[in-house]
């Protein structure tokens, strides 16, 4: 259905991450494990409407393991690593975040806003295509300038 999805936001949990655990967890990588901390929190928080949650095998942050995007159409995108698994803290964080975004204009938030586990574990914050942030500012009048020779 046209516009449906437009209210949902999207957290995408990097399933390959491996946070140096695997040999005392039964060889389960620390992605999968945060998966699976954040669907069990997920599943006990009913205050979490509008978020769908999916893994993603591989989304090449390996030096910053283990890692979790935000997402949401015509909002900013926020991309977090050194997520502990095993620390409940960091799954309820994302958690949390999702409704704090979905308020938020753009889903603008400042670094005071967000959860306090995710303060230090940001990695990207990218504005959406279409924007009235101040944040951004073009750096030529149209694409198809680019490239153009004088």
């Amino acid at each position: 259905m046209p516009g449906r999805d437009a209210d949902i936001s999207t957290l995408s949990i990097c399933l390959t991450c491996r946070d140096g655990r695997e040999g005392l967890c039964g060889d389960r990588r620390g992605g999968e494990r945060l998966a699976q901390a954040v669907l069990a929190r997920f599943g006990a928080a009913s205050a979490t409407p509008g978020l769908r949650l999916r893994g993603v095998r591989c989304m090449s942050q390996c030096k910053r393991p283990c890692v979790a995007a935000l997402t949401a159409p015509g909002r900013f995108a926020y991309i977090f690593g050194d997520l502990d698994p095993e620390n409940r803290e960091h799954a309820d964080a994302l958690l949390a975040l999702a409704p704090l975004h979905a308020a938020a204009p753009e889903g603008f938030l400042r670094r005071e806003a967000r959860p306090e586990a995710l303060r230090a574990r940001i990695l990207g914050r990218l504005p959406p295509q279409e924007t009235a942030s101040d944040l951004v500012s073009p750096l030529c009048a149209a694409p198809s300038s680019m490239g153009a020779s004088a």
